[in-house]
C-alpha cells in the first residue's frame, strides 16, 4: 500500500485514508433484498485489503448495520480498526425526528457501543443538525463522552458552515463529513474547506463516486425507469449528464496508463487531494471493496492529477436527489 495513514483532527485516531461506507451493510430500510451474510463478507473483505476505517450509522438499518459490523469485528484485532458511527435520528415518537439533545446523543452513543460490541468508538458524528439544540451543547455532550474514553474523536455530518462554527465554539470538533465529489464541489468556494483547514478539522466526503457516475459504467444509451431514483437526480438529466460523461472520458487514458479502472483513478484523486483526509465509498459486494482498495496503490503524477481537476472544474452540486440511498 502506497498511501500513508492519516490522523483525524486534533485526536489520536489514525486510519488508512480509503474507508468503507456501510449503508448497504444491513441498511434494509435503504436498499431492497440485502443479505446479511454478504454484508459481513463485504466488511471482512475491506479489512483483509487494508481498509480499516468502517463508517456506519444508526439509521443504516436502524442499528442493524452496526450489529453486523459488531459481529465481524469480534474476529479482528480491535485496535487495528477505526469504527465511525453516527446518530441523530429519533423514532421514539413513532415518526422520524432529528434530535441533537445532549441526553439523546449520550444514549445513542451507549446504544451504538452495545450494537457494535465494543467499549469505545473511534469517531462519533452528529449525523444531521436539528433546529433547536445549540450546537456547542450537543458537541459538549460528546466531549464528556470523549473524556470518559467512550469516543476518541468528535464529528459532525451534514452541517452548514455556520453550524460547524457554532459546533466548534470550544474547539472540540475533529472531523466533518459531508457530500463532496468531483461533481459536487461547492465546498471549494463556500468557505467550508478553508475553515476546516484553518482549525485543524479533518474532512471526509461521502458519495465520492456520485451514484456510480464517476465509475465510467454509464454511457448515452442508458435509460432509467420512472421508479428508479436516478431518474429524479439532476446529474442524470441533460445537458449535465452529457457533460459528466465527457469529463469521465478524460479519465480513461489515465486509467489505462496505470492498468487501473476509472473508479480506482477517481478514488486516487481524492486520496491525493490535500483538502481531503479520507474517503468512504460504499459497496454492495466484496469484489467491489477489493477493487476499490487497489486505489491506494495508484500514484497519479501531478500532470494526471491536474488533468482530472481540470476535466471536472466548475461542477457544482444540484441538490436534487441527495439521499442516504446512494449506492456509489
Amino acid at each position: 500500500m502506497r498511501i500513508k495513514p492519516v490522523t483525524f483532527g486534533k485526536s489520536e485516531v489514525v486510519a488508512n485514508p480509503l474507508g468503507l461506507g456501510t449503508n448497504a451493510v444491513g441498511g434494509h430500510n435503504l436498499f431492497h433484498a440485502l443479505d446479511d451474510h454478504a454484508g459481513k463478507q463485504l466488511v471482512d473483505a475491506a479489512i483483509a485489503n487494508g481498509i480499516n476505517l468502517l463508517d456506519t450509522a444508526y439509521v443504516y438499518g436502524l442499528g442493524h448495520s452496526e450489529e453486523l459490523i459488531g459481529e465481524v469485528i469480534q474476529h479482528h484485532h480491535r485496535p487495528d480498526l477505526v469504527i465511525a458511527t453516527k446518530g441523530a435520528h429519533d423514532f421514539s415518537s413513532g415518526e422520524e425526528v432529528i434530535n441533537n439533545d445532549p441526553a439523546f446523543l449520550t444514549a445513542q452513543v451507549e446504544a451504538s457501543l452495545r450494537r457494535l460490541q465494543t467499549d469505545y468508538l473511534d469517531i462519533y458524528y452528529i449525523h444531521f443538525p436539528d433546529h433547536d439544540t445549540p450546537k456547542a451543547e450537543a458537541v459538549g455532550a460528546l466531549q464528556r463522552l470523549k473524556e470518559q474514553g467512550k469516543i476518541r474523536a468528535i464529528g459532525v455530518s451534514n452541517f452548514s458552515l455556520a453550524q460547524i462554527k457554532a459546533a466548534n465554539a470550544d474547539g472540540y470538533v475533529d472531523v466533518v463529513e459531508d457530500e463532496f465529489s468531483l461533481l459536487h464541489q461547492d465546498h471549494l468556494t463556500d468557505g467550508l474547506l478553508d475553515y476546516l483547514h484553518d482549525h485543524q478539522i479533518s474532512f471526509v466526503p461521502y458519495f465520492p463516486l456520485a451514484s456510480g457516475l464517476l465509475t465510467g459504467k454509464y454511457d448515452h444509451l442508458v435509460e432509467f425507469p420512472a421508479d428508479d431514483i436516478r431518474s429524479q437526480i439532476a446529474d442524470f438529466k441533460e445537458p449535465r449528464f452529457s457533460q459528466i460523461l465527457a469529463a469521465v472520458e478524460q479519465v480513461r487514458p489515465i486509467a489505462a496508463a496505470h492498468n487501473a479502472t476509472v473508479t480506482q483513478v477517481i478514488l486516487a484523486w481524492y486520496l491525493q487531494n490535500p483538502l481531503i483526509s479520507a474517503v468512504i465509498p460504499g459497496a454492495k459486494r466484496a469484489q467491489q471493496v477489493e477493487a476499490n482498495a487497489q486505489a491506494m496503490n495508484v500514484a497519479l503524477s501531478n500532470a494526471e492529477y491536474q488533468t482530472i481537476t481540470a476535466a471536472f472544474k466548475g461542477f457544482q452540486a444540484t441538490r436534487a436527489g441527495k439521499s442516504l440511498k446512494d449506492p456509489d
